[in-house]
Order: C-alpha cells, then structure tokens, then sequence
C-alpha cells in the first residue's frame, strides 16, 4: 500500500519531445523523497517508435513526424483527443514489479470504461486495453534507477485515420477503436479524471495533489 500522496499534473495540450525529455530530468534527478507523480496531456500528431522498433512497421508517415524513443514496444500514434498519461512512479520505493504495474495499468482502464458498461480486457501477450478485439489503448513503459516514465495513451475522440499509417505496436492489421465509439467517456478531460480515479485506487494511494503544468 502506497502511503504517499500521487501528485497529478494536468499538462493540457503539449509537443510530444518537450514533455519526454521533461520526464526524463524528472527521472533522472528524483531522489527517495521525490513525489510519486501522472501527468495528464494531450500531444500534437507524432508518431513515436520504441528503442527496439522495427522500422517496417512505419509503412506511410507522410507529414506526421516519427520520433525514436526510449520507452519499450514498437511505434504508436499520439494526436490531439487521445488521453496520455504518463505515471512518474518510485517502484523501488512501493515494492511493485514492473510486470504488476503493467497489469495495474491496464487495469484501471479495464475499471475506468466498466464504469460506461464498457467490456475491455488486456491480453497477456499483447500489452494494452482490448475491446472486441480492437485496441483502444496503448502502453509502453521505461525503468530507469527503479522509476518509470513513458505510460499508457487511451483513444477517447480523435482522427485515428494516422494509425492505418503504421502497424499499431507491431501488429499489422490491428485495429483501433476510441471511447466515444464505444459509449464510453466523450471527452479527453472525462477520461482523465475517471482514469485518476482508477489508476490511484489500483495503486493503492490515499491522498491525491493536483497541479497545473510542469513544476518551475
């Protein structure tokens, strides 16, 4: 059980490599006293590739441009209505597997979108949120001195037009689906506070500190 608060950052609309290398600093400078911390954003169009990506699975970016990154799995999309979040997370310090905070992750979307009578459910094989076979959300992750960075993006009302550009995750075919399809959250911000709501009671946090925007 965690006993620290979760600090919340509500980052509003913000350029993808700005907000990572601001997670990595982050990581990089935390001590055993930093705050436990989920950033809350929305990212212009990119198209992000993993350390270990294979560069087949970008079939046609045309003017969206592709960014190498240092998180785990193969190339995804971020775009405006899509909720990311990104938690900032001392697993050393909480005694959480890395593989546990993958499950709780995909969990607490999986609790989020029963809240709209929604069936998701994660597959062992394939991180992220399914449903009906189809992908509405999206998780990678990097561990760095016992911290993660890098998180989940969940499709809630966007242009998923950009994703047939690219075999989502590595898989080609695979078909993506977003909450207002589903009758789930109709909006970003929706998601986002319902998602808090999840993702800190599967963590195990007590108290929840909101902020705007990245600290000074």
């Amino acid at each position: 059980m965690q006993t620290q608060a979760l600090h919340i950052r509500h980052l509003g609309r913000q350029d993808y490599e700005s907000v990572w290398h601001a997670m990595q600093a982050y990581t990089d400078n935390r001590d055993s006293e930093s705050n436990d911390e989920l950033w809350i954003v929305e990212h212009s169009p990119v198209f992000t590739q993993g350390q270990a990506g294979k560069s087949e699975h970008i079939l046609n970016p045309g003017d969206i441009p592709v960014i190498q990154v240092d998180r785990g799995g193969q190339v995804t999309y971020h775009g405006p209505g899509q909720l990311v979040v990104y938690p900032l997370i001392d697993i050393k310090r909480g005694k959480l597997g890395v593989r546990q905070l993958v499950n709780n992750i995909e969990q607490s979307i999986v609790d989020m979108l029963a809240m709209y009578d929604v069936n998701a459910y994660a597959k062992a094989d394939a991180p992220g949120v399914y449903v009906d076979e189809r992908k509405v959300a999206s998780l990678g992750l990097r561990i760095r001195k016992g911290c993660s960075f890098h998180g989940l993006a969940l499709n809630v009302d966007m242009d998923l037009a950009p994703f047939q550009r690219i075999n989502p995750c590595g898989y080609a075919g695979l078909e993506m689906v977003q909450c207002k399809a589903l009758g789930g959250p109709q909006t970003v911000n929706d998601a986002g506070d319902k998602l808090i709501q999840t993702l800190s009671k599967v963590l195990g946090y007590q108290e929840l500190v909101h902020h705007q925007g990245l600290a000074e």
